[in-house]
């Protein structure tokens, strides 16, 4: 950051401030153990104090124009994250100045977390937005409501309203989550962790039910059947697991698992009737199986006519046409077809979030791409009413929105 008389102020990974003149760009003052570790962030605010955010030690600190410390400093709660960047908010009045809640200027603090604390030295800061601060795979939809749950390899469960963009509630799990599903009554949350366990936690408040473990490796991808009475979960141990969901759904009986996959089970899908279920491997094997004999059906054929409930595996005759030319299979990592099967939604490793007219039977089908991800999207749905698609990403851990403005003429 600068001061008002043009000299650069910077700080290093040691905790130290340095400030270095205008003119000559020497330093001429070093503030050392300003901060306990690196020094994230510096602003300097309208009124000339300068405050400082600490990544190890979570501390916003203020400094008057001699470089002393003014003796005003809040630390974050250990939840927060370290502080990643400040801002102070200005425009508040006619003037376009501070905007000041009584006790200062209001401070934004972005954190290493993902959230963005607002408030002020004096009377503490609270979280204005959370987010995710790891890789995002779990996305489910609510079935009757504007809300999603996101499951993600920080260990957190968060259920959002899409129109307030806030989270209803949050849960921490015991380790990293790959897969979440809502259940079709929009009653329970059932989340897949990577160590094999599975947890099932009220879709409502976010309450702990149970769980279980039965693979042992992690549930790559979970779907309930569209009449909520089954529950599949594909392992990667190449397995898929059947389970019987009990009519208060607060218990989960597992009925057998289909072997016949030769590596990880990536996507499934139910049929309209549940009776069936498709399944995609990491070697790009799509196979399908009856629901209530847990049996390979070996004739594509006997399937020609089967309807999907959805279709989320980037395999088979109607997706066809999402692969670009030289793919090699495993460019796409996520597909969602909306509720009208009219489109089509991908997100793949290029940042990109692709629409398609549904469906695509031949290579090369036309579409359009949105770009804001940093990170390769790991996963995209439609909301229950297809207005919105949502996308997640995974090193960026950003959850974002995009407004279906036309969806029955995507291209």
């Amino acid at each position: 950051t600068f001061t008002s008389n043009h000299d650069l102020i910077t700080g290093d990974s040691s905790g130290s401030i340095l400030v270095w003149s205008s003119g000559s760009m020497r330093i001429s003052l070093i503030i050392k153990n300003a901060h306990e570790g690196s020094i994230l962030s510096l602003v300097m605010l309208e009124d000339g104090t300068l405050l400082s955010g600490g990544g190890k030690d979570r501390r916003i600190v203020a400094w008057d124009s001699s470089y002393q410390r003014t003796g005003d400093e809040y630390e974050l709660p250990e939840t927060s994250g370290a502080i990643r960047m400040l801002a102070e908010i200005t425009g508040g009045d006619e003037d376009g100045g501070t905007v000041v809640d009584g006790d200062g200027p209001v401070i934004l603090a972005g954190t290493t977390f993902n959230s963005i604390m607002e408030g002020s030295l004096a009377t503490g800061f609270r979280e204005i937005i959370k987010g995710h601060s790891d890789e995002l795979w779990g996305l489910s939809v609510h079935p009757m409501q504007d809300r999603f749950v996101t499951a993600g390899f920080d260990k957190m469960v968060c259920c959002w309203d899409a129109t307030n963009h806030d989270v209803v509630w949050s849960a921490p799990v015991a380790d990293e989550a790959l897969s979440v599903a809502v259940h079709p009554t929009g009653d329970i949350v059932v989340v897949g962790l990577k160590t094999g366990r599975w947890i099932i936690f009220d879709a409502s408040s976010g309450t702990y039910i149970t769980s279980n473990c039965d693979s042992g490796e992690p549930l790559n991808c979970l779907r309930f059947s569209p009449d909520g009475r089954m529950l599949a979960f594909g392992s990667h141990d190449s397995l898929v697991y059947l389970y019987t969901v009990s009519d208060d759904m607060k218990t989960i009986a597992r009925v057998g698992k289909c072997s016949g996959h030769s590596s990880a089970v990536k996507h499934l899908d139910w049929s309209t009737d549940s009776q069936y279920i498709q399944t995609s491997s990491a070697d790009y094997e799509l196979l399908f199986w009856s629901a209530k004999t847990c049996k390979q059906v070996t004739s594509p054929t006997a399937m020609r006519d089967v309807i999907w409930a959805t279709y989320t595996c980037p395999i088979g005759f109607p997706v066809i046409g999402i692969w670009p030319e030289g793919a090699d299979g495993s460019d796409v990592n996520t597909v969602c077809r909306n509720s009208t099967s009219s489109m089509l939604a991908t997100g793949d490793d290029f940042r990109k979030v692709k629409i398609f007219k549904y469906p695509l039977p031949q290579s090369r089908s036309q579409f359009r791409e949105v770009v804001g991800h940093g990170s390769h999207v790991t996963a995209v749905t439609f909301t229950q009413d297809d207005t919105l698609l949502i996308s997640a990403g995974g090193k960026d851990a950003a959850i974002l929105q995009w407004q279906v403005l036309q969806p029955d003429s995507v291209i």
